[in-house]
C-alpha cells in the first residue's frame, strides 16, 4: 500500500533532497542564497508551490527554509555564516528516497521538540515552533547582512581590496611593510612578517585577486608557489571563489599555501574587526546588532 503524504511534506522532501544533492555536487558547501536559487532552477514546482502566501514569501521557499531546521537537527546539514555545509551523514543519507529522508528529519525534530517541550510554557510546545520560526528569520537577516557586505566589497577596486587584505593581516598581529603600489603586477601584492624586521619565519607572500565573479584556477596557484623560497608560506586571497583544481593544487603543493575565498575573508574580517585601528576599520566598517539568544 502506497503511503500518502501531505503537500507540505512532499514539497519539503523534494526541495531538501535537491539541496543535499546540489551541495554534494558543489564540494559540500554553498552560500544559502545561491543554493536556494539553484534548487529553484532544478526542481519543478507546481503553481500551488510557486504561490505567494498570505504571510509573504513563495510557498516552496517558506517550506524549504522551515524544513531545513529539521535537517540540521538530524545532522545532515550545518549552517554557519549564511553558508550551508553537507555533513558526512547528509551525503550518506542521499542513498535513500526524498520521502524517507524527510521522515527521518521530521522524526529528529519531533524528538528534539519532545525533549524540550517540558521547558516550554505550553503543553503543545508552541514556543518551540515560534523558536523555529525565529531561527529562520535570523538566518534571513544574516543572509541580507552578508549580501550587503559582499556588495560593498564588490564595488571596491583591486587596490582597495588589496588594502583590505593588508588591514586584516595587521589585525592578526602581522606586520605589512610592503603593500604593492599601483602599476605592473610583480607577483607579490603584500608581504607580511611575524616581527617588524622580517627576521623570523614564516614570512608570508600574499597574492590578492579582486575577482568576485571569476573563480581562481590552478594556474594562479602555481604562479604563487613559484615565487616561494625557504621560510616563505603562500597566501592567496580572492573576493570570489577557487576552482576545485585550484584547491587541489594548494593542498598538494610542497610549499604551504593557504587559500581564503570571499566568504572566509568576510568571516575573518568580522572576527578580527575589534582589533583593527580606526583607520583600517573605515575601509570596511561594520556595525554589530545584538538579538536575544539562548543558553543552549
Amino acid at each position: 500500500m502506497t503511503k500518502e503524504y501531505s503537500k507540505t511534506f512532499l514539497t519539503a522532501a523534494k526541495s531538501m533532497y535537491a539541496a543535499l544533492s546540489i551541495l554534494k555536487k558543489n564540494g559540500g558547501s554553498m552560500r544559502s542564497g545561491q543554493l536556494m536559487e539553484q534548487v529553484g532552477n532544478e526542481v519543478e514546482f507546481s503553481d500551488y508551490e510557486m504561490e505567494t502566501t498570505s504571510k509573504g514569501g513563495v510557498r516552496w521557499q517558506n517550506i524549504y527554509h522551515f524544513s531545513s531546521v529539521d535537517y540540521v537537527l538530524a545532522g545532515f546539514l550545518i549552517k554557519k555564516n549564511s553558508i550551508w555545509y553537507l555533513t558526512p551523514e547528509g551525503e550518506k543519507i542521499l542513498s535513500k528516497s526524498p520521502e524517507e529522508i524527510q521522515e527521518i528529519a521530521q522524526t529528529a525534530y519531533r524528538t528534539w521538540k519532545k525533549e524540550h517541550a517540558k521547558d516550554a510554557s505550553g503543553d503543545d510546545g508552541e514556543e518551540l515552533e515560534d523558536a523555529k520560526a525565529t531561527i529562520i528569520d535570523l538566518e534571513e537577516l544574516e543572509e541580507r547582512a552578508l549580501n550587503g557586505i559582499r556588495d560593498y566589497i564588490r564595488k571596491k577596486n583591486p587596490y582597495e581590496f588589496q588594502d583590505l587584505v593588508a588591514a586584516l593581516l595587521r589585525a592578526m598581529d602581522y606586520h605589512t611593510p610592503f603593500v604593492a603600489p599601483k602599476g605592473k603586477d610583480g607577483g607579490v601584492d603584500v608581504l607580511a612578517y611575524v616581527d617588524p624586521l622580517g627576521a623570523q619565519t614564516p614570512r608570508i607572500k600574499v597574492q590578492v585577486k579582486h575577482y568576485p565573479d571569476t573563480p581562481i584556477g590552478a594556474k594562479e596557484i602555481r604562479s604563487l608557489v613559484g615565487i616561494l623560497r625557504d621560510g616563505d608560506i603562500g597566501l592567496f586571497v580572492t573576493s570570489g571563489t577557487f576552482t576545485p583544481p585550484a584547491k587541489q593544487e594548494a593542498s598538494t603543493s610542497k610549499e604551504y599555501v593557504k587559500l581564503i575565498d570571499g566568504d572566509e575573508f568576510i568571516t575573518m574580517w568580522q572576527k578580527y574587526y575589534a582589533k583593527m585601528t580606526d583607520e583600517d576599520k573605515n575601509l570596511l566598517p561594520l556595525k554589530n546588532i545584538a538579538f536575544l539568544g539562548s543558553n543552549e
